[in-house]
Order: structure tokens, then sequence, then C-alpha cells
């Protein structure tokens, strides 16, 4: 396949001479003009985000903290252009098979991780082994690579990857930073030198991590690999970054207005109409691909092993109120399997499970929970119909507030949820072993396989890293996605996916809440340059500079 032309289109986010119109609710529309200002090389950015990783090495996991930060450091073997389209980045060109289950990546022949070793076949093959391995508890690459049977090193830059099966997304996956390529020597260094401090062959270098503080990330001198969107070729502009952890909101949200961080992310909704109005700030609001933000119901044990037990809980939950509410408005419902920006969304799913307690009582009393307790529960052989739900300590006020609602509005119908606050250590282990009846969660990413990823049957594992936490497992989604992972006509993919959409709704294995959102605030009079990467709309420093105020 000969690689198409490189095409620079890339977002704005804080740049003066940049109009960005966002809303609360979506991606909104961009018009660009000529930078007013020059890039001003060196100086220090200050980016204060919530949530601080577990670890730095993406391939670990595989969380959304550690993809903010990782695109600054890693660079991957294709990317996503403004228009959806993959383009070469450190791959200049690849060739498919005709049954799409054979890539051959021909390799950029001048680039080096910031260790000194050289970026090759043997280190894409490195990369890929150690997504994969067991070992590394890949929930995200590991997962997005679970066609893969192994590299074969064709020549010094030439890696041919074998898949166990048609896999059409494969390259959209690679185009995401979970999936960036790392240092073969660093890798064999092990899992906790790598988790703090990964070796990538990007514009920044991971030079310390001051845990439940920061990551300070120093410009990589010898950085010739930008993305196809990028604005500029060479070394970053910045000299450093320091990557700091405010999981208050009220305090973060104060650091970017007092210019203590040049931008934040997680903007508190409360505060994102004062930050629209401070002529100080630049706010910019981008609800992300993937599967939305929900409470996935564990189907594999009771109660919810019953689809009409299921069915009645989505009916009892009023989460359009519930988001006006604790979200100020600033987020939209989510009411399908796949958020409304993710490609081949079928839409019409807002509505498809409405607040409707009437519906709810009857599904119950038809699934043998007719009675109720003293306290307006229900009651079937003298259990009560109680749910779990895992969620961490550490979760935000405004969601810990729209659980409560949801909790509330349960109880109206008679269900009995306790809300679990849990350290993360315990939540992994009991999401490990399906001890859960419910789990809030979400998937970024930029293909509606997400669908796969989440519902497949081949994802529903008991005792080990699994992304399908409802623990579906439908014969019918599955031949509908495997269908659509062994084509590449996109009209089959959209008839394929609609369908699939259909199924999952119908199944009643999510409440669907509200897209994933990157929510950015930047201070006006220092920051220039800063933009949101196509993939997974993720913060990109590479072009930035800040000037002094």
């Amino acid at each position: 396949m000969k690689p198409p032309s490189r095409r620079r289109a890339v977002t704005s986010l804080a740049a003066l001479a940049l109009t960005v119109l966002a809303t609360g609710c979506g991606a909104g529309a961009v018009a660009t003009a000529p930078l007013g200002d020059r890039p001003a090389p060196g100086g220090t950015l200050t980016y204060a985000t919530d949530r601080e990783p577990t670890c730095l090495d993406p391939h670990v996991s595989g969380d959304m903290p550690q993809a903010y930060v990782a695109q600054q450091f890693l660079d991957s073997l294709v990317a996503l252009d403004a228009h959806g389209r993959i383009r070469p980045w450190l791959a200049t060109s690849w060739d498919v098979s005709k049954d799409a289950a054979t890539y051959t990546f021909h390799l950029r022949r001048d680039v080096r991780f910031t260790d000194g070793t050289r970026f090759d076949a043997a280190a894409v093959k490195a990369n890929l082994d150690h997504m994969v391995d067991p070992a590394t508890q890949s929930g995200t690459a590991g997962g997005y690579l679970a066609p893969y049977k192994n590299t074969e090193v064709i020549g010094a830059f030439t890696a041919r990857v074998h898949l166990d099966r048609p896999y059409s997304p494969f390259l959209n996956m690679l185009a995401q930073a979970f999936l960036g390529m790392e240092s073969p020597k660093a890798i064999e260094r092990g899992k906790e030198a790598n988790c703090a401090a990964p070796v990538g062959t990007g514009p920044f270098i991971v030079q310390k991590w001051n845990r439940q503080s920061d990551v300070e990330l120093v410009r990589n001198p010898h950085y010739n690999s930008p993305p196809p969107y990028a604005r500029h070729t060479g070394p970053a502009h910045l000299a450093k970054v320091v990557w700091r952890f405010i999981p208050e909101p009220a305090t973060r949200f104060a650091a970017v207005q007092s210019g203590q961080a040049d931008v934040i992310d997680a903007l508190p909704p409360e505060d994102q109409a004062s930050a629209e109005r401070d002529s100080r700030l630049k706010a910019v609001v981008r609800d992300r691909p993937g599967n939305p933000t929900n409470l996935a119901l564990n189907a594999s044990r009771a109660p919810f092993d019953d689809r009409r037990v299921r069915a009645a809980f989505l009916y009892s939950a009023d989460v359009v109120n519930g988001l006006k509410s604790v979200f100020f408005g600033q987020y939209r419902r989510a009411g399908g399997p796949l958020s409304y920006v993710t490609p081949d969304y079928a839409g019409g799913y807002e509505n498809a499970w409405p607040h409707d307690p009437k519906k709810a009582d009857a599904l119950l009393d038809k699934a043998g929970w007719g009675h109720r307790d003293g306290a307006g529960y229900r009651i079937r052989k003298g259990r009560r119909l109680s749910a779990d739900v895992l969620l961490k300590s550490d979760i935000s006020p405004n969601q810990l507030a729209l659980m409560e609602q949801i909790q509330a509005t349960a109880k109206d119908v008679g269900f009995d949820l306790e809300l679990l606050g849990l350290d993360a250590a315990t939540v992994n282990t009991r999401y490990l072993a399906g001890d859960y009846d419910l789990r809030d969660g979400y998937w970024n990413t930029n293909t509606p396989d997400v669908l796969h990823t989440v519902f497949g049957s081949e994802y529903a594992v008991h005792h080990g890293i699994h992304s399908n936490a409802s623990y579906a497992k439908d014969p019918a989604i599955d031949r509908l996605l495997r269908t659509a992972q062994a084509t590449t006509d996109q009209d089959s993919q959209r008839r394929l996916y609609g369908k699939a959409q259909q199924l999952i709704s119908a199944g009643a294995y999510q409440l669907t809440l509200y897209p994933q959102t990157t929510r950015l605030a930047a201070h006006r009079a220092s920051v220039r340059g800063a933009a949101l990467e196509p993939a997974l709309s993720l913060p990109y420093l590479y072009d930035a500079w800040v000037n002094a105020r």
C-alpha cells in the first residue's frame, strides 16, 4: 500500500489567533487563521490533571491517564488524521494481505529511542510481543491485539505482523497512544522500572515521576519523527513539561485561573461557564469516541443474569435529569453502546431506555420479584433484590452524586443498591474475579470495533483481565462483529455495526450515561500552539510553547 499524502490537520487548543467553537455536549467546529505569535523556544509548561496513572507504561493496564501523558513521549507506527484516515508515522508504508490478516510495515530508518536504541523491525516485534505477554497485564493494548499471532522480522526495517483472523480495525488500533513504541532495551528492565520511566522516540523524555505530585518531562533534543498532523519539525519548542496531579476540582480550576497551571484537564462542569466567560482563559470541550461512561451489569450472576431484571434497572434510572443536576447541563445523555462521535454510530439511542418506573415495576413483577419488604425493597423467597456497585474511593464528587441519584431512583422500584467506595487495588482484584454486580467504566477508542472489545464473548473472562465487564455472551453479536472485522467495505461495516448496536442495546447490558470528554482550560496569557490529537482527542504538546506573562 502506498501511503496517502501527509495532511496536517489538528485542532488548536489555546492560540489566541484560532477560534474554537466548543459546547458542553459535542466536538464543535474549528475555524483557523495564521498564528499571531512566533514559537518561543524553551520554557516550562505546567499541565494539571485530576488522576495520577498507576503506571506510566500504557502497555500495562491501559487507563486514560496513562494515554494522556504517553502521548507526549511515545510515537506510534501510524497516525489518524482529522478526517479519520490512517497516515504514516514511524511506518512509512504498509502492505495488507487480501484477507486482512497479515500486515507488512516498512519503517523509518533514521529514528532512535531516547536511550540510544535503534527503532527497527526488531523493536516493533518486541513491543507487540510485550503488549500481548500475560505478564504485562495489558487490558487495553493486549485486548486490541487479541488476534495477534507473531511478528516476523523480514529485514532490519521491515516487520510482518501475522494475525489469526482478518482484522480490519488493526491500523486504527495502532494509531493510539496505548500501542506506542517503546525501547526494547527499556522493556527488558522489567515492569516496575518501565512503569516508572518508559522510554520512547517521542518529543519528550520522562525525567522523573514524583509520586502523588507530578511527572517531569524534558525535551528530546534529537527528535525527528513528528506525526503528520504536527505543525513543525525537529525538537519540541518547550524545554520542559510539569505534569501535575491535582485531584480536587476547585483547586485545579483555581490553579489555571491564577496562572499556577498553564493548562488543566478535567475542567469541572460547575466551572465551565465561568471559564468560558473569563477573558483570561480558553476552554475547549471535545467528546471522545468509543463506549461511553456506563454502569455494566454483570449478566453472569444473579440478579442481572435475568434480562428482565436488567431492563427494569435501566428503566429505573433517571439519567437525563441526573446529568442536568450534577453536571450543570454540560454533559449529554449517551443512550447506546457507542458514543455519538464514534464512526458508524447508528443514532437514535438517546431515548432507548427512558426513565419509566411503571415498565420497571411490570418487568420485576414478571421476573418473580412481586413483593416488597417493610423498607420498600423487592424480595423473593426471603431474599432482597440487592446489588453492589463497584466504585473507586477517589471517584469525583459529580460522579458520586450521579451514582447516588441512580441509587435513589432504583430504590423507588425496589432495588437495594450499595455503592462501594474501595481502594484501587481492591476494585481491581474484585473486577478480575468478576466479583461485582455493577461496575462503572468506559472505553475510549477510534473505531466501532470497540463493540467487540466490550461485548465480544472472547473478552468475558472470569479470574483474569477482561474488557467485557457485563459478561455478554451472544453468538449473534459475535457473528456480526467478526464479520465486520473481516471486511474493509465501509457500507458493509456500517450495516453490521448498526445491527450489533441494536442487539447490544436490546440486551440491556449497560446503563450508558454520558460520552467520555476531553475538557481543557488554558491560560491565554501564556499558552500557544497546544492541540488535541485526532485519534482520541488527547492533549498534544509537541507544538506548544509558552510566553512570559
